[in-house]
């Protein structure tokens, strides 16, 4: 089962003044990790800085609408550091009671209202699957499968490009 992605972008964006932040849950750290990778990866491809990519980690996907918020605002306050985008990664797994519809839904909700409220991109970087599996499908852990991840880190750039410096 191929996942596709994005693909390519039609423009290339040029991501080397941008200063863009992940934060990410420690569940399902292996799936997290490869996501994060990803992410990473495709906004160096970008020209995103290193130095200018900011990384913090929560306990859980519930978590994440805070600690978007609170960490934009600690880098400003603390490192002078004006992020452009941030990406909230996570993933959430279905088990067997209602815990994952509530996470699912509360954290979705949150999160897009921060690109209202933070006035910068808010890219939506949770998988919310069914299955192990399928966050393994979608993590690119898999051989010759897509690393969604990637897709967040392009849509950061593009985003933050487009819409974010005036």
């Amino acid at each position: 089962m191929a996942v596709k992605g994005l693909g390519e972008i039609d423009q290339q964006y040029d991501g080397s003044d941008l200063k863009i932040a992940i934060v990410h849950a420690r569940w399902n750290a292996t799936i997290i990790k490869a996501l994060v990778d990803g992410a990473v990866k495709r906004m160096l491809e970008l020209g995103v800085k290193k130095e200018n990519i900011y990384i913090e980690t929560v306990p859980g996907s519930f978590e994440l609408p805070f600690a978007t918020k609170q960490y934009v605002a600690k880098l400003e306050k603390t490192k002078g550091v004006k992020i452009d985008a941030i990406i909230p990664i996570g993933v959430l797994i279905k088990g067997s009671t209602m815990h994952f519809e509530y996470i699912c839904d509360s954290t979705t909700h949150a999160l897009m209202r921060l690109n209202e409220t933070l006035s910068i991109p808010v890219i939506f970087g949770v998988l919310t699957v069914l299955t192990e599996e399928q966050a393994e499908v979608r993590a690119g852990l898999k051989p010759g499968l897509h690393n969604h991840g990637e897709d967040w880190g392009a849509a950061a750039v593009e985003m933050a490009t487009k819409f974010g410096k005036f």
